[in-house]
């Protein structure tokens, strides 16, 4: 994972190698989800009433809040665009979400690897099942029970604000099930830097998706996929947000302040994919931002650079681009 945290942070780095920020966020409606933490300003301050012992009970906190008191976004919050769990301000506009409420997250403006793709003249597209479902029921009673809002951070970003243009350009339906983003492969009209990103139900997220019908899904995606025109010249990676708190018996590598976090999975799918070789390469999140910033002479986004200095100032390797998993001679 390229952070220690869950999807909704997980999934910012994934875009960007980067934790949002809340400015301002003592003086905002956010303020009571500030969190308490101790001198050292990273442990949260336990309550006056906290147990002594794990054997009397779980921790208690004086505010175990979502944002940093430097202002991050750490935990999940809403983006300020609908779809979003947060309902449009009373008589507002409905393609918002209420800034009012606690729970909205300013837009963002950190640079995204979006944002250098575009500057190259890059095609890209972020597709999100069930978006366009997500859009039409502006009642939250008749959304698709599986959307989760919080894990499209294209939406976050004030670039992709509803009626720019990028918008209309980069963020696309990919239908219930997929359906529309499996005709965009069949029709063989994939961007060249293509992000999928499947609805709740078949995304394995463990305590309400389940792994068999999310590998069944993505099983049909690369067979599509593998049939495709642009196949022949087609990386595929599959990975995973962050893994369901399961026990991991391997420490991560000391970074910066954000991570690396826990192990994921990673699946290299490709004509490209070198077989029979094993790779220790330290790979993280990041690294896919990394291969694609090499694949297509991008400017470096500032998180993969402080990332890289602070595991060498750990003396740890730096993060891989996954090209060592890869035949590239072809």
């Amino acid at each position: 994972m390229g952070a220690f945290g869950g999807s909704f942070l997980n999934h910012q780095w994934l875009i960007c190698a980067c934790t949002p920020k809340y400015p301002n966020a003592d003086q905002s409606p956010a303020k009571t989800k500030i969190a308490a933490v101790n001198p050292d300003g990273v442990s949260l301050t336990l309550a006056a009433d906290s147990p002594k012992s794990a054997r009397d009970g779980v921790p208690k906190f004086v505010n175990n809040g979502t944002i940093t008191p430097d202002f991050y976004a750490v935990n999940t919050m809403q983006p300020p665009y609908q779809p979003s769990a947060v309902k449009p301000a009373p008589g507002g506009d409905p393609a918002l979400a209420d800034p009012a409420d606690p729970s909205t997250l300013p837009p963002q403006t950190q640079q995204t690897i979006g944002d250098l793709l575009s500057a190259k003249g890059i095609s890209w597209a972020w597709y999100s099942g069930a978006w366009q479902q997500a859009l039409d029921s502006r009642d939250a009673a008749q959304r698709p029970i599986f959307f989760q809002y919080h894990h499209h951070p294209f939406n976050y970003f004030a670039d992709m604000a509803p009626g720019t243009k990028a918008r209309a350009e980069h963020l696309r339906d990919g239908g219930l099930d997929g359906v529309q983003f499996i005709k965009a492969i069949d029709d063989g009209n994939l961007p060249q830097v293509t992000f999928y990103k499947p609805q709740g139900n078949l995304n394995e997220h463990s305590g309400y998706a389940s792994v068999l019908a999310g590998d069944k899904h993505i099983a049909d995606v690369i067979a599509h996929l593998q049939k495709s025109k642009q196949w022949p010249h087609m990386l595929i990676l599959v990975t995973y947000d962050e893994n369901g708190g399961y026990w991991d018996h391997v420490a991560p590598p000391k970074g910066d302040r954000w991570g690396p976090g826990s192990r994921v999975p990673l699946i290299i799918v490709s004509p490209y994919a070198r077989r029979g070789h094993v790779d220790h390469t330290q790979y993280d999140t990041t690294s896919i931002l990394r291969f694609i910033t090499r694949r297509f002479g991008l400017p470096t986004l500032p998180g993969l650079a402080a990332r890289n200095k602070a595991l060498v100032a750990h003396g740890e390797k730096p993060m891989g681009d996954l090209t060592a998993a890869l035949d590239l001679r072809r």
